[in-house]
């Protein structure tokens, strides 16, 4: 089996698994405690990625807020925050969003054939468009960025790439933070689509931490035997 990163799953959900509502603003699901909890996690990490629809629907920055963090990226030779990843089919992204314009990591966008000339026209020297092929594959993704250096991935949503991760047997961690609260609308995105995942009644993922952060709390699920704990 090729080599891909070490990848963890953050994501942030109601009660009834919902990681956002149907309206046009973003739905806060963390608390300042799991922000702080997130960005020592995104310190850690060589790459972080988002999809597209993300980008366009929440403007992620994708930096490490802490000075402190960035420092001891910094004394290890590393930028103050990690790579940025995504992936787009239709090559639909604004080049002034926060992905392109903010810190000084290097982006990644992996396209689809079809897309690739027109996403190296609209981002320009922003970021290293990839092709993909026909269909980016998220197994093949992350061989790529292995072979590019990452040796740990964080993915933080949405809907689409946690299914894909999840359905094609690729993630190592997921650390679900679960919000005090229903969103209660079947037009919400939920946390994944239909799929067949490997994890089952008859095979569950290891839960190997429960803890409460503020009014929430964080579910740490080990989803491979490559689970580093502790």
């Amino acid at each position: 089996m090729a080599e891909r990163p070490y990848t963890l799953l953050s994501v942030a959900m109601s009660i009834d698994g919902h990681i956002d509502d149907a309206t046009s603003e973003r739905l806060l699901l963390s608390n300042a405690a799991d922000f702080d909890r997130v960005d020592a996690v995104r310190a850690s990490c060589d790459a972080i990625m988002v999809g597209a629809g993300t980008i366009r629907g929440d403007n992620p920055r994708l930096l490490v807020r802490s000075g402190s963090r960035q420092g001891r990226r910094t004394e290890r030779g590393l930028p103050p925050s990690p790579l940025k990843v995504t992936v787009t089919g239709g090559a639909q992204l604004d080049p002034d969003a926060g992905f392109f314009t903010a810190g000084e990591a290097g982006r990644i966008v992996y396209c689809a054939s079809a897309c690739v000339a027109a996403a190296r026209a609209r981002l320009g020297a922003l970021a290293t468009v990839v092709d993909g092929g026909e269909h980016v594959w998220m197994a093949a993704l992350s061989q790529d960025l292995h072979a590019r250096g990452v040796r740990r991935l964080m993915v933080e949503g949405g809907q689409s790439i946690l299914t894909q991760f999840l359905a094609e047997g690729l993630a190592d961690e997921l650390q679900l933070v679960v919000a005090p609260f229903f969103v209660g609308d079947a037009e919400a995105p939920r946390l994944v689509f239909d799929g067949a995942f490997p994890w089952t009644a008859e095979r569950p993922a290891e839960l190997v931490e429960a803890r409460p952060m503020g009014s929430a709390v964080l579910l740490r699920y080990a989803m491979s035997e490559r689970f580093e704990g502790p």
